[in-house]
Protein backbone atom coordinates (compact mmCIF):
# COMPACT_ATOMS: atom_id res chain seq x y z
CA UNK A 1 0.00 0.00 0.00
CA UNK A 2 1.66 3.49 -1.04
CA UNK A 3 2.81 6.10 1.52
CA UNK A 4 0.40 9.38 0.77
CA UNK A 5 0.43 12.14 3.75
CA UNK A 6 -0.08 16.15 3.42
CA UNK A 7 -0.79 18.43 6.11
CA UNK A 8 -3.55 19.49 7.53
CA UNK A 9 -3.17 23.48 5.66
CA UNK A 10 -2.22 22.82 2.30
CA UNK A 11 -1.77 25.81 0.76
CA UNK A 12 -3.59 25.92 -3.21
CA UNK A 13 -1.83 27.95 -5.62
CA UNK A 14 -3.31 28.84 -8.87
CA UNK A 15 -1.89 26.90 -11.47
CA UNK A 16 -0.66 24.35 -9.29
CA UNK A 17 2.47 23.06 -8.05
CA UNK A 18 5.67 23.54 -10.57
CA UNK A 19 8.13 21.21 -11.79
CA UNK A 20 12.33 21.48 -11.96
CA UNK A 21 12.88 22.28 -15.54
CA UNK A 22 13.22 24.98 -17.74
CA UNK A 23 13.01 28.99 -15.58
CA UNK A 24 12.66 26.70 -12.46
CA UNK A 25 15.69 25.43 -10.60
CA UNK A 26 16.02 22.61 -8.38
CA UNK A 27 16.59 23.70 -4.88
CA UNK A 28 19.31 23.33 -1.79
CA UNK A 29 18.75 20.83 0.59
CA UNK A 30 19.23 22.31 3.66
CA UNK A 31 18.20 20.09 6.16
CA UNK A 32 18.67 16.54 5.83
CA UNK A 33 17.20 13.87 8.29
CA UNK A 34 18.52 10.24 7.55
CA UNK A 35 15.67 7.61 7.67
CA UNK A 36 15.04 4.97 10.24
CA UNK A 37 15.76 1.20 8.91
CA UNK A 38 13.40 -0.73 11.24
CA UNK A 39 14.87 -3.95 12.21
CA UNK A 40 12.38 -6.03 11.13
CA UNK A 41 13.69 -4.92 7.62
CA UNK A 42 17.10 -5.37 8.51
CA UNK A 43 16.19 -9.13 9.65
CA UNK A 44 13.78 -9.37 6.48
CA UNK A 45 17.16 -8.50 4.66
CA UNK A 46 14.80 -5.98 3.02
CA UNK A 47 17.06 -3.02 0.55
CA UNK A 48 16.60 -1.22 -2.14
CA UNK A 49 15.88 2.65 -3.43
CA UNK A 50 12.46 3.46 -2.36
CA UNK A 51 11.38 6.47 -5.03
CA UNK A 52 9.13 9.67 -3.26
CA UNK A 53 7.44 12.15 -4.77
CA UNK A 54 7.81 15.57 -2.47
CA UNK A 55 5.58 18.73 -2.86
CA UNK A 56 8.13 21.88 -1.49
CA UNK A 57 6.28 24.72 0.08
CA UNK A 58 7.01 28.04 -0.24
CA UNK A 59 8.97 28.23 2.30
CA UNK A 60 11.08 25.44 1.46
CA UNK A 61 9.45 22.73 3.98
CA UNK A 62 7.95 19.44 2.83
CA UNK A 63 4.35 20.01 2.56
CA UNK A 64 3.32 16.29 1.33
CA UNK A 65 4.99 13.07 0.37
CA UNK A 66 3.66 10.26 -1.97
CA UNK A 67 5.44 7.13 -2.52
CA UNK A 68 6.01 6.51 -6.07
CA UNK A 69 7.73 3.05 -5.94
CA UNK A 70 8.37 1.74 -2.75
CA UNK A 71 10.15 -1.83 -1.36
CA UNK A 72 8.09 -2.74 1.00
CA UNK A 73 5.53 -0.62 3.79
CA UNK A 74 8.02 -0.92 6.80
CA UNK A 75 10.95 1.32 4.36
CA UNK A 76 8.59 3.05 2.41
CA UNK A 77 7.08 4.29 5.41
CA UNK A 78 10.47 5.33 7.08
CA UNK A 79 11.59 6.99 3.97
CA UNK A 80 8.32 8.81 3.65
CA UNK A 81 8.91 10.03 7.27
CA UNK A 82 12.78 11.33 6.69
CA UNK A 83 11.48 13.33 3.59
CA UNK A 84 8.59 14.98 5.38
CA UNK A 85 11.35 16.61 7.79
CA UNK A 86 13.52 17.91 5.17
CA UNK A 87 13.72 21.59 4.17
CA UNK A 88 15.07 22.60 1.04
CA UNK A 89 15.22 26.31 -0.47
CA UNK A 90 12.75 28.20 -1.79
CA UNK A 91 11.90 27.77 -5.38
CA UNK A 92 11.57 30.75 -7.02
CA UNK A 93 10.16 31.51 -10.51
CA UNK A 94 9.72 34.73 -11.87
CA UNK A 95 11.73 35.98 -8.30
CA UNK A 96 9.03 35.03 -5.94
CA UNK A 97 8.45 31.85 -4.55
CA UNK A 98 6.17 29.05 -5.84
CA UNK A 99 4.97 25.40 -4.74
CA UNK A 100 7.38 22.70 -6.58
CA UNK A 101 6.67 18.71 -6.96
CA UNK A 102 10.23 17.31 -6.47
CA UNK A 103 10.96 13.12 -7.16
CA UNK A 104 13.35 12.19 -4.65
CA UNK A 105 15.36 8.69 -3.64
CA UNK A 106 16.14 7.25 -0.13
CA UNK A 107 18.93 4.05 -0.48
CA UNK A 108 18.99 1.63 1.97
CA UNK A 109 21.29 -0.67 2.07
CA UNK A 110 21.93 -3.94 4.03
CA UNK A 111 25.82 -3.47 5.85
Amino acid sequence: EAVSRGSQSERLVVGGPRRIGGDIQAPRRIVHVSPEYPQAARDAKLAGTVILEARIGLDGAVEHVNVLRGIHPLLDESAADAVEQWRYTPVLYNGSPVVTLLTVTVQFYLQ
